[in-house]
Order: structure tokens, then sequence, then C-alpha cells
């Protein structure tokens, strides 16, 4: 695409009627006019709005979706631990070919729900032994060639996962495929940046998996080695998702994870701390005070039982966020935004909360938000449709029904609070169309794929 022409398009400033986009060769906006006639551009088929960057996840956990639903043999004792024992078994059998084969269909349904970039956080580093690959980024390179084949922008997070707990435990057997250390995280993000140089649709960082994965000094030593060949290389971090998870660093460090992360690192818009859930209210402050990013799943931190973030006055201290689909068992980017508004209703029993300032809409102000913030956290150009920034861009379906009727904010609201994917009608990624009337060109070659390697893994 070189020109697309849109009867009404979502702008930083608002929403303006007869835009024309200009977009040039490596995908980046590079001219947008209201008011302004068609010429000879191709026309959207609807509104258009910035796709959605997702900023935190596991693509390998797609095969495990809807897996881990049986109660165990105690009434009650479900949680994320046991969560992550079945996890593990997933871990054990996955080679680095169902892992591209897992990824290119999570991708593809990325696509379809309104994301158009995602941050992979990927610690399946090693082979079932615990032994590197003969290529330290194997797995890595992997993920990332399934993210080029189906057309999603990555921010590829290769993990640092160095212990078993707060008090430098050994890592378990099941855990050894992650085993690491800041030098080979460095090697793997070296081994990506020069493999991809010059690649736009791919961006490389790093990720301490958590506190009790990595300590203070691994942590450190990674983040400065990065900087030091590049000093805007987002960092994302794991941090308080589990209240058992803050008890224990309370007892071993006397502090609280957030707390400790902020006291020890100087954590500003590079960094990304996914799920926070479980903050005091200074820890709440200081984060929103940092210029990070928090990283919200919804759909994953109800399915694990996590607990709810405190948005509301996350939001009134200025702090920035974004969403993600973090284990997949959601797909969607409305989705993940309508309950992170749910959880609040829930939580506060009030309605129409996320709104912020003088805007009332709830859709948008949370679309708004969650564009913002995911482009900082991708460190992509990703922010919004302006000049400068790459043409991802979705075309709202307006023959459907949950859109009838609806313009402007509206069609965010009816999006997100009752349409969901079903409203997607189109995809352009960096101005290739990759979504057509809400299908992949190799959606089903993509699932075949990905059936026989569950199928493989679950025999």
């Amino acid at each position: 695409m070189s020109s697309l022409f849109a009867e009404h398009v979502l702008l930083p400033t608002g929403w303006a009627r007869d835009v024309l986009l200009e977009v040039n060769s490596d995908g980046t906006i590079t001219s947008v006019e209201a008011a302004t006639e068609p010429g000879d551009a191709a026309r959207a088929a609807g509104p258009v709005i910035p796709g959605l960057p997702n900023l935190h996840s596991h693509a390998f956990q797609r095969a495990m979706a809807g897996v881990a639903e049986t109660r165990g043999a105690s009434s009650g004792d479900d949680d994320f631990w046991t969560w992550r024992a079945a996890m593990y078994q997933l871990v054990e059998r996955a080679t680095p070919e169902h892992m591209h084969a897992i990824a290119a269909q999570l991708y593809v349904e990325l696509l379809r729900g309104g994301f158009t970039s995602v941050a992979e956080f990927h610690y399946l580093h090693n082979g079932p032994d615990g032994a590197p690959y003969d290529d330290i980024a194997e797995t890595s390179v992997q993920v990332i060639e399934a993210a080029r084949r189906v057309g999603i922008g990555i921010t590829h997070l290769p993990v640092l996962y160095g212990r078993g707990g707060f008090r430098d435990e050994p890592l378990s057997a099941a855990q050894r495929r992650f085993q690491g250390d800041a030098e080979s995280a460095l090697a793997i993000t070296d081994r990506l940046r020069r493999e991809f140089d010059g690649v736009t649709s791919v961006r490389v960082g790093l990720a301490p998996h958590s506190l009790r994965a990595a300590s203070v000094e691994q942590i450190g030593q990674a983040v400065a080695g990065l900087h030091a060949v590049d000093e805007h290389a987002p960092i994302h971090v794991h941090v308080a998702e589990q209240i058992t998870e803050v008890d224990e660093c309370v007892t071993v460090t006397g502090q609280r994870p957030v707390e400790r992360l902020l006291e020890h690192h100087a954590v500003d818009g590079r960094w990304c701390l996914i799920h926070a859930t479980h903050m005091s209210e200074a820890e709440c402050a200081r984060l929103a005070g940092s210029g990070a990013v928090a990283g919200l799943c919804p759909t994953t931190e109800a399915n694990l039982g996590d607990g709810i973030f405190p948005l509301l006055g996350y939001l009134d201290h200025g702090g920035r966020f974004g969403v993600g689909t973090d284990s997949h068992v959601g797909r969607s980017a409305a989705e993940e935004l309508r309950w992170l508004e749910y959880g609040q209703r829930l939580l506060h029993r009030r309605r129409c909360l996320a709104s912020s300032g003088q805007q009332r809409s709830v859709g948008r102000s949370l679309w708004d938000g969650a564009v913002a913030g995911g482009s900082v956290a991708v460190a992509r150009a990703v922010g919004g449709v302006e000049v400068g920034q790459r043409a991802d861009l979705l075309v709202l379906d307006t023959e459907n029904p949950d859109l009838a009727g609806r313009a402007g904010d509206g069609l965010l609201d009816a999006f997100i609070f009752s349409g969901g994917r079903g409203c997607v009608r189109d995809v352009f990624v960096g101005g290739a169309q990759v979504i057509d009337r809400g299908h992949h060109a190799q959606e089903a070659a993509v699932l075949r794929a990905y059936r026989r390697a569950v199928t493989d893994l679950q025999a």
C-alpha cells in the first residue's frame, strides 16, 4: 500500500473525515491529509483506527489454552502454581519446530483480533535436557520467523531465568529449558540483533523473568550490557503477580517486589512491568511516576486467579498502561480491554470507570491509552495514525450488527464492549494488508501445521 483513503479515521487528535494516508516503502506514514479527495488511492472499506500493540505474549502457551481447567483432587487448591505445573508438562516436549507452528497460529489469531504487533517474552531457550542448542538463539529465531511469515510486528524479549526463588534456590528439573545467566541472555540478544539488523518489523529487547528468577545483580548486569549497545532497548519483567510471590519477597528481602525493583534499578520509560497486580499505594504512585508501562493481561490474570490491578489509582497518578494476552486464553484486543474495565466495575461496583479527563467514552479512553502505552513498551513507532509512525491499521466492519448505527467514539465503545474480533474487517501492518475481510492468506496452512504440533505434543 502506498496510499489509503478512508472516510473516517481515528487520529491522535480525534476523528477526522475524508483522510488520505501516504505510506513509504518501509511501511511508515509520510503524510496524513484530512478533508481531501481520494484521487487514485485505495479506499478503506470502513472506519480506520490504529492497530493495538500486544505487550505480553508467551506464544508456546497457546497450545495449552483451555487445558488446565479440570479441578485437582482437592477442591479449592487450584491456583497459579498448579497451573504452572501443567505448563511445565508442555515445556518438556516442545521442539523448535513446534514453537514455530504454535507461534504462527497464535499470531494469525492476534492479527484477526486487532493486534498488529506483539512483545514476545520468550524463555524456552534450551533443549529438553537443559543444554543450549548449537545455535543459542535457535528457538528465538523460530518464533521471530513465525511472526515474519504471517506479517505481525514483533519485539522479541529473550528471558533471563537464573534461579529458582528469592533464596537463590537452584532451578528444578522442569525449569532446565529456561536456565541462563546475564551472559547467555545477552548472547541471544546479540545474535538476534545481528540476524535481523535492518528488518523494520523486528525489535530486540530483554526480559529478566522476575525478581524470584533473577537476582538484583543479574538483572543489573543484563540491563547494563544491553543498554551499552542499544540505549533505547525495552526491558520487560514479571512482578507482583501473585500474593505468594509478594509475601516471599518481603520475607526474604524486607521489600515488596515493585518497591525492590524501583529501589535497585533505574526504572524508566524503557521498562514494562508485567502484571504488577499487588502494589501498595506508594508503589502504585512510584511506578506511575517512573514513566514505565504497566503491562496488564486481564484474561490471563482472571484465568489464573491473580487478582485485579489497581487501575483507577494508577491512572490518577498519570500511569501508562498497555495490554497483552500472556497465556492466550483470550486472543482479542477488545476482550482484554473489556475485561480491564469489567474488573474495575466488579471491584468498585460502579460503571464507566476507565474514562479519563474530558474523554467520556470508555472505549476511546482504553484504546488510546493501550495504543500509547503499548507502543512505548514494544519500543516501535506504532503509536497511532500520524506521520512518522508505521501504518499499522485496523479497518472496522460497519456491516457487523454490533456497529450498526455507530459513529465516532461510539464505534470503539461498541467494538470493545459488544463486538470484539468480529468487528475487525481488514488489518494492515506496515502498510501491508495481512487480514482481508477477516481472513489471513496463510491461515489454512498455518492451522494444519498447528494441529500437527498440538497432536504431537499431546500424544
